[in-house]
C-alpha cells in the first residue's frame, strides 16, 4: 500500500545480520557490560553548572536576592546527585575496560568507587565559589577586548568563546582530578555547540578571551598564561606524534605549544609543538605558521602575498596583469 514500508519478509534476517556485526566488531559494541555515563545527563549537568553558574541568565529568571538562597539550595543537591551518578558510573566503566569487574562477582566490588565518586563529588562542588571569580574575569576579558560588545549581559548570554571557556574551565577541574570519559564529553559539547574545541587537558590561565571563535582547536598538553586573547581559526596543535617500537603513538608527553602571559594571536593563525613557545606580550598575525619559539614582546607576521587582479576581457585585444 503506497504510503506504508513493509519489510516483514526480510526483517529476520537483517536483524540477524546487525547483531551478527555486533558481535564481530567489539570496538563499537557496548552490550553485556555493566556501566556507562550518559550523555544526556553530562549534558544536564552542564545546563546546570551554566545556571548556577551565571544566576538569571540561564533557566530561571527573575531571581532577586530574597529567593536566590533557597533557588541555589534546591538546585545544588540536584546537581551533585548527578555528578556523583555520573562519575561513579564513569569509574565503574574504567574499572570495567581494565578487565577488573565481574559481571558475576560480588556487587561490593564497585564500593571503592562508590567512595571516590563522593569526594570527587564534593570537591568539584565546592570549587564552584572560586570558578565563579575565575568566569567572571573571563567575562571582563572578554568585554574589555571587544570594542562591538554592548555589556557583560551580552557576552554572557550571546558569546560562544564564553561558553566554550566555561565548560572547559568546570571540564578541566574533572580532569585534574582523573575523571573519565566525562571530561572530554563536556568538551565535545561544547565543540558541537561553538565550533571551539579545547581539550579539557589544556592548561588555561586567567582573563582569557577567544574572540568569534569558530575553527579554535586547543590540544591536550597546552599551556596558556594570563591575559592572552585568541580570535578565530586558530590552532595550538601538536608538530608530530612519537610512536613506540610498535608504531602506535605514545601518549603523555608534551605535544602543544606553551603561550605566555599578555599573548595575542590573530585568525587562521598555526602554532604546532610541545617546545613551541610564544613569549610574554607576543603578538602573532593572521595565517601565520609557526614551529619554533617567539621571543617576548615579538610581533611575527606572514608576508602578503603579491596580488594579481585580472580585468574582463573586452573585445579581442590583450589583458593585462596588474600587481597589486
Amino acid at each position: 500500500m503506497i504510503g506504508e514500508f513493509d519489510m516483514d519478509d526480510r526483517i529476520a534476517s537483517l536483524v540477524d545480520r546487525i547483531v551478527d556485526s555486533y558481535v564481530a566488531e567489539p570496538a563499537t559494541r557496548h552490550i553485556s557490560r555493566g556501566y556507562m555515563p550518559s550523555r544526556a545527563e553530562i549534558e544536564h549537568i552542564i545546563e546546570m553548572l551554566f545556571e548556577i553558574s551565571y544566576p538569571g541568565y540561564f533557566e530561571r529568571q527573575n531571581l532577586s536576592f530574597k529567593n536566590v538562597k533557597y533557588h541555589v539550595g534546591e538546585l545544588l543537591p540536584r546537581l551533585g546527585q548527578l555528578v556523583y551518578m555520573q562519575v561513579f558510573l564513569a569509574l565503574c566503566h574504567l574499572n570495567e575496560v581494565e578487565g577488573n569487574y565481574d559481571p558475576n562477582g560480588p556487587s561490593t566490588q564497585a564500593e571503592p568507587f562508590d567512595a571516590r565518586a563522593r569526594e570527587i563529588t564534593h570537591s568539584f562542588l565546592d570549587q564552584i565559589p572560586d570558578m565563579r571569580k575565575t568566569l567572571a574575569m573571563d567575562v571582563s576579558a572578554s568585554f574589555d577586548g571587544d570594542p562591538a560588545s554592548v555589556n557583560t549581559d551580552e557576552v554572557i548570554f550571546s558569546y560562544p568563546g564564553l561558553i566554550a571557556t566555561t565548560v572547559y574551565r568546570y571540564a578541566h577541574s574533572l580532569y585534574l582530578m582523573d575523571v573519565p570519559l566525562i571530561p572530554r564529553a563536556m568538551a565535545e559539547w561544547a565543540h558541537t555547540k561553538t565550533g571551539i574545541d579545547i581539550h579539557p587537558g589544556a592548561r588555561i590561565g586567567k582573563r582569557f578571551f577567544i574572540d568569534h571563535g569558530t575553527g579554535v582547536v586547543i590540544g591536550e598538553t597546552t599551556d596558556i598564561g594570563d591575559n592572552v586573547k585568541v580570535y578565530q581559526s586558530v590552532t595550538l596543535g601538536a608538530l608530530s606524534f612519537l610512536k613506540d617500537e610498535r608504531g602506535r603513538m605514545v601518549r603523555g608527553y608534551k605535544r602543544h605549544p606553551t603561550v605566555k602571559d599578555n599573548v595575542t594571536i590573530y585568525a587562521n593563525a598555526t602554532i604546532l609543538g610541545g617546545d613551541t613557545i610564544l613569549g610574554e606580550g607576543a603578538t602573532i598575525g593572521g595565517s601565520t605558521f609557526l614551529t619554533s619559539t617567539v621571543p617576548p614582546g615579538s610581533t611575527v607576521i606572514c608576508t602578503p602575498p603579491e596580488l594579481k587582479v585580472r580585468p574582463p576581457k573586452t573585445g579581442t585585444g590583450p589583458t593585462h596583469d596588474f600587481s597589486i
